[in-house]
């Protein structure tokens, strides 16, 4: 019980994190569905914490207008503050990471595509609470190489996404590296790694499942299962 209690905590501290730092552009195959350009570097976004939701916590929710899309993502929670990383300080990089998670970054696909034709930032497509479900933490054991597991998510039992990490284009060392010399990363900061290719939406009433696979198993921790529901808040997304 004092185990589980212990579990719990952790899980609930990461509504406490500094910040969430969002790798852009990180699988061709996105790229490519999302008709925008290779970065030349590891390009990268906020979301606010109060986007996190935890396990069991509740549904995603849809506010109006809202076109709302999926992107299922590995995500590194710090353990250690991280600035001016080298690159090629491998160890450094890794050692600095005190579990994974998995995560679904869900993105108000219109209000993206909006801001990005008007040069205006993702904030908002970004910002929704519950736009960031995560799943329990995952001890670094049971993840020894992370840029060699399976990511899947599945809308109503149909799988929609099923990739390989090792399809980063960035690997995580470069992404500390990078965003630790704009911005200085500190203990429980939690940093999504990109989405493969598969993203696509979902409407009140469908149900997400996400997880991870290792050698071909699922790691029980990293399994997220979340409803979507209409918002019932008076806002309603116009063009800006």
């Amino acid at each position: 019980m004092n185990v589980f209690r212990r579990g719990m905590a952790s899980v609930a501290s990461l509504k406490q994190a500094g910040k969430v730092v969002c790798i852009g552009r990180n699988y061709a195959d996105h790229i490519a569905e999302l008709n925008s350009a290779r970065p030349k570097q590891p390009f990268f976004f906020l979301k606010p914490t109060s986007s996190i939701l935890l396990p069991g916590a509740g549904p995603v929710i849809q506010p109006k207008g809202v076109d709302l899309h999926y992107e299922v993502e590995l995500a590194l929670i710090l353990g250690k503050q991280v600035k001016d990383l080298a690159v090629e300080d491998e160890m450094t990089a890794f050692d600095a990471i005190e579990h994974y998670a998995l995560s679904i970054d869900m993105t108000a696909r219109n209000v993206q595509n909006e801001a990005k034709k008007k040069g205006l930032p993702w904030s908002i497509a970004k910002g929704f609470d519950t736009f960031l479900p995560i799943s329990n933490l995952i001890e670094k054991s049971a993840i020894p190489d992370p840029h060699s597991i399976d990511l899947y998510l599945t809308v109503n039992d149909k799988v929609q996404q099923a990739d390989s990490t090792e399809l980063m284009l960035f690997q995580i060392p470069r992404i500390l590296s990078d965003i630790s010399k704009v911005m200085t990363l500190e203990k429980g900061d939690i940093i999504l790694t990109g989405t493969p290719k598969g993203v696509g939406p979902v409407v009140p009433g469908d149900v997400m499942r996400a997880g991870i696979k290792v050698d071909g198993k699922e790691l029980e921790e990293s399994k997220i299962e979340v409803a979507v529901e209409e918002s019932t808040s008076s806002y309603v997304y116009g063009e800006t």
